[in-house]
């Protein structure tokens, strides 16, 4: 009995010290449970790593401006492919494998026959749907001399395309297939593009079959007088290669930046690619469709970026103008009453920052729509304004 009640003792007063030692922890980890859900309901941003205060909407957008980044642009990619084709091209040339064939003295020891064979050339690139009624835009450099243009849909539908109409000043085609249940790309705004803007590029590198490829915009209004002197084209990282010319360039929502053109044909040469905007490729589309041709504004006027010497003297802070070296007779800028030596300060309000945009500005001004300059002459500031013309295909 007396080692039964001594086990009973030795039984309650372990109990009581597991009891007194459970309580030492028991508060503090009370007090860290309520901590933990007074945060989760007032503060929950601190739980999942990042600040929830700002309201944010689709892909990450925040509304005060500032930019989050969506986790995915597989959305962007998902709208914007359907409109996106694979054009494949085929073109008959001389197959002449042997020099000699073609030297008249040699040429007769050969069989005749060897000296009219041909083969069938092929050649591939992208284009993008701009309308549902079966346009869609290219590259010129895409379709040239092409015998036949075969057109692969997102689906894998196959139609043969006709050439509506070629710009080379500007290396775009219209092409149109008679297909139903197409889908037009969305439009974007490449005049709202700005330098680190996220892009994608979407077409047919080297025959792989439709492929996106992701980047930013490096630089914008970009002048490449080997490619078009009256193009400022989007620059961007996003991999172009064989193939992709005339696919889509698109911005994070799957919206129409440009018409990929190619990427810096130089040795070494990594993430230069070069797209036409979109805003100019839809007016040779609008143009080609509507009149056959390409319209452009013409004052016919000759101009050159004034030089800093030159400005120095005119007091001018920077060589932000054009100075006129040459009027023809009778044109849109001769009416005018503008004058050989006229420094142009301002084009339509806006400071004229590099002579090619000027040029592009009045390439693609209406015709019959008026500018406005504020020139300088003999010290003098004038304001003049110039109706334009079309241009005529050789100048007067």
């Amino acid at each position: 009995m007396a080692d039964n009640r001594q086990k009973g003792f030795s039984f309650r007063m372990n109990w009581r010290r597991t009891l007194s030692q459970t309580a030492q922890y028991f508060w503090p980890i009370l007090s860290g449970l309520l901590l933990a859900v007074a945060i989760a309901a007032l503060a929950p941003e601190w739980l999942n790593g990042r600040d929830n205060s700002m309201d944010t909407g689709e892909y990450g957008q925040v509304t005060d401006g500032s930019w989050a980044g969506p986790v995915s642009y597989a959305e962007a990619a998902r709208r914007a492919a359907p409109s996106v084709v694979n054009i494949y091209t085929t073109k008959t040339v001389s197959a002449n494998s042997n020099p000699l064939l073609d030297d008249p003295f040699f040429s007769r020891f050969f069989n005749r026959s060897l000296l009219n064979r041909t083969q069938e050339q092929r050649s591939l690139g992208s284009g993008v749907i701009i309308s549902a009624d079966g346009y869609i835009l290219t590259n010129a450099h895409v379709i040239n001399d092409a015998d036949q243009i075969l057109v692969m849909l997102y689906d894998g539908r196959q139609a043969v395309a006709e050439v509506v109409g070629v710009d080379s000043e500007t290396d775009l085609a219209v092409l149109r297939v008679e297909m139903t249940n197409i889908r037009a790309i969305n439009i974007g705004d490449p005049n709202s593009a700005q330098v680190g803007d996220i892009t994608l590029a979407i077409g047919n590198p080297f025959g792989f079959g439709q492929t996106v490829t992701q980047g930013i915009i490096s630089a914008t209004a970009r002048n490449l007088v080997d490619l078009s002197s009256l193009v400022n084209f989007l620059q961007t990282d996003a991999a172009i290669n064989d193939g992709n010319s005339g696919g889509a360039l698109v911005d994070a929502y799957g919206n129409l930046l440009g018409i990929n053109s190619r990427k810096l044909e130089s040795t070494g040469s990594v993430g230069l690619g070069f797209a036409i905007p979109a805003d100019v490729a839809l007016k040779v589309v609008k143009d080609i469709v509507e009149q056959g041709r390409v319209v452009r504004g013409w004052l016919g006027i000759e101009a050159r970026q004034i030089s800093e010497e030159a400005a120095s003297s005119l007091g001018l802070k920077r060589t932000r103008a054009m100075v006129i070296t040459g009027l023809y007779p009778g044109s849109p800028g001769h009416r005018s009453g503008l004058e050989v030596g006229d420094v142009l300060v301002k084009l339509n309000g806006r400071d004229i920052i590099d002579g090619r945009r000027a040029i592009n500005t009045i390439a693609n001004a209406t015709p019959g729509s008026q500018l406005e300059f504020e020139i300088l002459r003999r010290g003098q500031s004038l304001n003049v304004t110039a109706e334009v013309d079309e241009r005529p295909e050789q100048p007067l």
